[in-house]
């Protein structure tokens, strides 16, 4: 007797229950992950594009050490080249930041991390010097 007037009570929370993992579950699938690339960058290209990949050498990435703790490297198309050794037939003469120059027969190259982006001034700053009423 006990039994059949708790049951209601127990449907109804076990019915709560399983609507708040079900939401929750919902929830969780429609959020964003914000390290995926954008839409466009994942769509399929049309039947008479082709992907444009760049000839020759890429810089992918460049590590530069502290003083004193190592040689600078640059990633060039999937190998390690470090500054002063040789990538094909080309030596590695200058590593900065966002570039390396290299040079070998056929003259100099210049590779960006970035080939497409333009450098702007930091905002606030003009011509390389500092805007007025720097405390600095």
């Amino acid at each position: 007797m006990r039994m059949s007037r708790c049951l209601p009570a127990l449907l109804i929370a076990l019915s709560g229950a399983a609507f708040t993992l079900v939401s929750s579950a919902a929830r969780a699938q429609a959020m964003a992950d914000p390290t995926r690339p954008p839409n466009a960058a994942l769509a399929p290209t049309g039947a008479g594009e082709t992907d444009q990949v760049p000839a020759g050498p890429q810089l992918q990435s460049v590590l530069l050490p502290k003083a004193g703790s190592g040689r600078p490297r640059a990633l060039i198309s999937g190998e390690w080249v470090e500054l002063g050794r040789n990538y094909g037939d080309m030596r590695v003469v200058k590593i900065s930041v966002d570039r390396v120059e290299m040079a070998g027969p056929q003259g100099r190259e210049i590779l960006r991390l970035m080939p497409d982006a333009e450098r702007q001034p930091a905002a606030g700053k003009r011509d390389g010097k500092r805007s007025q009423g720097s405390t600095r």
